[in-house]
């Protein structure tokens, strides 16, 4: 018996002829299935859309890269824009799960900027310089 792709928790599957036998000798009855979708250890779904978060430094948030993610079909590398914003979601589309005419959703890349727990003393300079020839003001305009 093959589940089909993309079911859900409390779909039905229905096996023709594999129930029980039927009254009086009649021929057997079908067998349902309902399905339970385990949760994944990173990957969310929604519909038939796949969802991850993934981490990224600030380096490669400020001037972009190009990093490996994984999917449900294996690994696929993706550009991260230059300037991207933490909880910024990049799509890879088709990468999600099989719809019932066989098109698929798509997979959406949550980023979330990871820094450093410590730095050194050299590095708090650089980033003390780095502000001043940057101003920004997150906050500016929000309250």
């Amino acid at each position: 018996m093959k589940i089909p792709p993309g079911v859900r928790t409390g779909s039905r599957v229905r096996v023709a002829g594999k129930g029980e036998a039927g009254i009086g000798g009649g021929p057997p009855g079908d067998l349902f299935i309902e399905t339970t979708v385990r949760p994944h250890p990173y990957f969310r779904r929604e519909d038939y859309d796949i969802y991850i978060d993934v981490p990224i430094s600030l380096k490669e948030a400020l001037l972009g890269a190009e990093i490996e993610v994984p999917t449900v079909d294996g690994s696929t590398r993706i550009k991260i824009p230059p300037g991207t914003q933490g909880g910024q979601k990049l799509r890879i589309k088709g990468k999600g799960v099989p719809g019932p005419r066989g098109e698929r959703g798509n997979q959406f890349v949550t980023v979330n900027i990871a820094v450093p727990r410590s730095i050194d003393e050299r590095s708090k300079e650089l980033i003390e310089e780095f502000s001043e020839r940057n101003l920004y003001d997150p906050r500016k305009g929000l309250w």
